[in-house]
């Protein structure tokens, strides 16, 4: 399955991005700087982020909650947990995918994000699928 908006199809072969397995599930997330929705004068640097999360195993698994650790340049650490992903809940079967996109706001021009979802299998056992550590970074914010 696969969910609106799409990051398309040649987004996912640009720039940097994460991507890591965990148990069967490939989570794979494309940063890019939002200047539309940033303000650098009042300290508002906004990011979105492309996920796809992929089933490559053999198993069903149905995420159910998220947690993420969002790092700004002067150390700040704001931890985001929720239910699901923008109001869903995938359940993957084998082969299945599901992306989606979403933003982070930051205070200043660059910073990390990683994180965790949550997934349940049939039989009820859980896992943490593992969502790699990205770089949030305003174009020659480091020159």
């Amino acid at each position: 399955m696969t969910v609106a908006p799409r990051a398309g199809p040649g987004s996912w072969s640009r720039g940097v991005m994460s991507s890591t397995v965990t148990e069967g599930i490939r989570i794979t997330v494309q940063p890019s700087f939002w200047a539309e929705r940033s303000a650098p004068e009042n300290g508002q640097f906004a990011f979105s982020y492309a996920v796809r999360i992929a089933n490559e195993g053999t198993a069903p698994a149905q995420l159910r909650s998220r947690h993420w650790i969002i790092t700004d340049a002067n150390g700040h650490v704001e931890e985001v947990r929720g239910e699901g992903v923008v109001g869903e809940t995938p359940r993957l079967g084998p082969g299945d995918q599901f992306e989606y996109r979403s933003w982070a706001m930051l205070r200043t021009p660059f910073g990390t994000m990683r994180g965790s979802y949550t997934f349940v299998r049939p039989d009820g056992s859980t896992f943490e699928a593992r969502i790699a550590e990205f770089a949030l970074t305003k174009p020659n914010a480091l020159n």
